[in-house]
């Protein structure tokens, strides 16, 4: 009966049904040959079986019939040939081969003996009882449309896989399996790798060493690729693609865990001051000619790939690690289309990122495109499948979701979430707080949202295309001054929050965005001469790593001030267990990250993290738009929606002002005959 797929309900309409037939059958056989006795008897003993069918707790399994015997009764009795030519043809069958998340592939139809039969014929098939589906490896796939095509007397139309997902799994087939080499690896590394990293290393091996390793971020991605550099030095000499601030953090990880000669660690660094401690061999990155990249490890920043293209072409890298690669999500960037060729050309490249894609899956494109080119060869195939539903542009949107995370766990991705991993590492505890601004600082900011309504309703009544396009330009500076506008507003609720804070004596980490929000706060805590440093987009990407370990190691420096952007990757600071934001990034994956500086590997405490949000800013705009953005990422990288899951709070959340259009009303209210309250 589970076979049929049937509810209690159903099986009782089924019985009723059936019941009802056979009365109609005995009825009129018994008006040519029956006597009152008897057909009061069948009566009683009709309304008995009618009465156990509707009044029993439990569905009479053993009197359903299935369809195709039910057939066979209706053709039975008086008028079976008249019934049977007036029923329908039957619907053909539908069987829909899916990629499951195992990296097999599934049968999904409804219950059909004759289908089931053809399954079992099928290589290496199994039936999974707990998802209900039939499924067999990638290897069967041409013995199955082969099974059901040969399937007599029964119309089944099969659905098959799409031509995209077809080549990814016929790709990833045919990599080379290099699991024999893990013995290779260093015994100082080997030992050091926690279970699941060791699995990470396994899992690039097994597919031929081009790979997305997108472990969340604070997991030990940069130990993983070394490790697996060290199982094919028969290919060395290695390139490693990176931000610019994260160096001569590669430089060290590589000279601690491989034990090589620091001369023998090329670093191309735009100037040398102070920065080489190590004694790394330093290629300036700003002459002109005579750039030699000759070492076993080679390290490149992404800025200065356009101009090194040729020789980076030239030198014939067979090994290519790519840290944060999702640098690469812009197709338009130099430093992408110089950057593809390299990492194609390579016959082993590692893809590192904690967010590979930081808004939406067409971010993954060009790193899907930079491992396996003969696949991901047309971005309109990849878009059309797994980018539709955008609003602001044609491939800005997301479908096909768990397609989508299906193939690219089997096929090309790994990656661990420090919740399923790492269960000793506390948690991460997020909390809203609202913070009250002066009217003064706020009259501004609703003068240019009441400005901002009056250009989107002019945009919506445009006729003309040329002139839409300036009003949206204008639409676009006027959202970017609000942006503006409102981290000015805020800094003065800022400095007071964080005066607090500072009473508290612990270690924390600010994070900002706008120069003035950052100024502001250092200046506050030079003021108050508390120990700090600070990182931004003008401190050199040399002096980044060091300023972090002053953060790390001294007891009198109690404070980072640090971009999203310059301080929230490649930094570890755990040092600190308290981090707040003191403005919010439109990007999710810039904030994630940023979190992540605290909470990684080495923390010992809960990882406490506070938002400063105030109401009618910009910021009850943004929250929504990163929680939007992180429901379809989560979808795609880990299999289900993601949020920023936050403590309840007393006051409104932002994230019930669902839409820019109805928090315009809400400013637009001091214009309006008829105010409206203030949330």
């Amino acid at each position: 009966m589970d076979e049929w797929d049937l509810s209690d309900d159903l099986l009782d309409s089924l019985e009723r049904d059936a019941l009802r037939k056979i009365e109609d059958r005995k009825r009129s056989a018994s008006e040519t040959c029956s006597s009152p006795e008897k057909e009061a008897q069948w009566r009683t003993v009709k309304e008995q079986r009618v009465e156990d069918g509707r009044g029993s707790s439990q569905p009479l399994r053993s009197r359903v019939l299935p369809q195709s015997v039910s057939k066979q009764v209706d053709g039975c009795g008086a008028g079976s040939s008249s019934q049977s030519t007036s029923m329908a043809e039957p619907k053909a069958q539908i069987v829909k081969i899916l990629l499951h998340a195992t990296g097999n592939l599934a049968l999904k139809f409804p219950y059909d003996p004759v289908i089931v039969n053809a399954c079992r014929k099928i290589p290496k098939a199994t039936w999974n009882a707990k998802e209900r589906l039939w499924m067999f490896p990638p290897s069967s796939l041409s013995s199955a449309e082969k099974v059901f095509s040969e399937i007599a007397g029964s119309k089944v139309e099969i659905q098959k896989l799409d031509p995209l997902v077809q080549r990814a799994i016929a790709a990833a087939s045919s990599a080379t399996d290099l699991r024999d080499r893990y013995d290779k690896i260093p015994a100082n590394i080997e030992s050091k790798l926690l279970s699941f990293q060791r699995d990470g290393v396994r899992f690039v091996l097994q597919h031929g060493g081009r790979v997305l390793l997108a472990d969340e971020m604070g997991l030990g991605k940069t130990l993983q690729a070394i490790a697996v550099a060290s199982c094919i030095q028969d290919s060395w000499p290695v390139l490693v693609l990176t931000p610019s601030s994260l160096r001569l953090h590669w430089a060290a990880a590589i000279h601690q865990w491989l034990e090589i000669s620091p001369c023998d660690i090329v670093v191309m660094l735009s100037q040398c001051g102070g920065s080489n401690r190590g004694g790394f061999t330093i290629v300036p990155s700003n002459v002109k000619s005579g750039i030699r990249l000759d070492g076993l490890f080679n390290i490149v920043s992404y800025d200065i790939v356009p101009k090194l293209q040729n020789i980076l072409m030239a030198s014939d890298f067979k090994v290519v690690i790519a840290d944060e690669s999702h640098f690469l999500k812009n197709a338009q960037a130099k430093r992408t289309s110089a950057a593809l060729p390299v990492i194609q050309r390579a016959n082993y490249a590692i893809l590192l990122s904690g967010t590979p894609a930081l808004s939406r899956p067409i971010e993954l494109f060009k790193q899907l495109e930079a491992l396996y080119p003969k696949v991901y060869k047309n971005v309109h195939e990849y878009g059309n499948r797994y980018c539709k539903g955008g609003v602001f542009g044609t491939y800005q949107g997301s479908s096909n979701h768990e397609e989508l995370h299906n193939l690219m766990k089997a096929t090309v991705m790994i990656r661990r979430l420090k919740k399923e991993v790492l269960n000793e590492l506390p948690v991460k505890r997020r909390q809203q707080v609202f913070l009250d601004l002066n009217e003064k600082d706020m009259k501004q900011i609703n003068a240019l949202f009441r400005e901002l309504e009056v250009v989107k309703h002019k945009i919506k009544a445009c006729t003309s295309k040329e002139d839409a396009e300036l009003l949206k330009f204008t639409e676009k500076n006027l959202i970017n001054k609000i942006y503006t506008d409102s981290a000015q507003a805020k800094i003065p609720a800022v400095l007071d929050y964080l005066g607090t804070v500072i009473e508290a004596g612990c270690k924390f980490i600010v994070f900002a965005h706008h120069l003035s929000m950052i100024d502001g706060i250092h200046q506050f805590l030079l003021k108050k001469k508390v120990g700090c440093i600070r990182i931004d987009g003008g401190t050199p990407a040399a002096s980044r790593q060091a300023l972090a370990t002053d953060f790390q190691e001294k007891d009198h420096i109690r404070v980072a001030v640090l971009s999203i952007r310059a301080g929230g990757v490649g930094l570890t600071l755990t040092a600190a267990s308290t981090v707040i934001f003191a403005e919010l990034s439109w990007t999710p994956g810039d904030i994630i990250q940023a979190e992540d500086r605290a909470h990684r590997i080495g923390q010992v405490s809960s990882v406490n993290i506070y938002y400063l949000l105030a109401n009618d800013t910009v910021d009850d705009i943004i929250w929504d738009v990163v929680q939007s953005k992180l429901e379809n990422l989560g979808q795609v990288l880990d299999g289900h929606e993601n949020t920023l899951e936050v403590a309840s709070q007393p006051r409104p959340s932002p994230s019930k002002q669902r839409t820019l259009d109805s928090y315009m009303k809400r400013c637009g209210s001091h214009i309006n005959s008829d105010p409206q309250p203030k949330p």
